[in-house]
């Protein structure tokens, strides 16, 4: 079995996954202010925090792209073929067994509000399908 991976796909699943963050969290976004609340952090805290949250971000979403875009290729070769709904598949599957089933834990013995929880973790899920999705359209 030959792995193939596209770069173009990482490199535009990279830029869905930034765009999807800033839609997902930034105060002028979806989810943003409720975050805020739930987590305490105050628009200060994010400038004192500077450039490091979203070095942290941008190599975060490299590591995803390029796993998701390996993970596609292990499933494209082992079914003999790709297409978007098998990249979707995969992304669910990264999502549920490796990101929503930490966050969870973590939260839940963190004492995190539940709702924090949801928000976090339909992030993640929307992320992993956004980046899986563009991955399997881009050859």
């Amino acid at each position: 079995m030959e792995l193939s991976v596209s770069w173009p796909a990482v490199v535009a699943a990279i830029v869905v996954g930034m765009v999807i963050a800033w839609v997902w969290y930034s105060d002028w976004g979806l989810i943003g202010a409720t975050w805020r609340k739930l987590t305490g952090v105050t628009k200060e805290d994010s400038a004192r925090a500077g450039r490091r949250p979203f070095v942290v971000l941008i190599a975060s979403i490299i590591v995803t792209a390029l796993a998701l875009a390996l993970a596609c290729a292990v499933a494209s070769g082992y079914f003999g073929g790709g297409s978007p709904w098998l990249e979707l598949a995969v992304g669910s599957v990264a999502w549920l067994g490796f990101s929503a089933s930490t966050l969870a834990q973590h939260n839940g013995f963190e004492q995190k509000p539940a709702r924090l929880t949801v928000i976090n973790c339909g992030y993640q899920l929307v992320l992993f399908l956004g980046m899986a999705l563009v991955i399997g359209l881009l050859p």
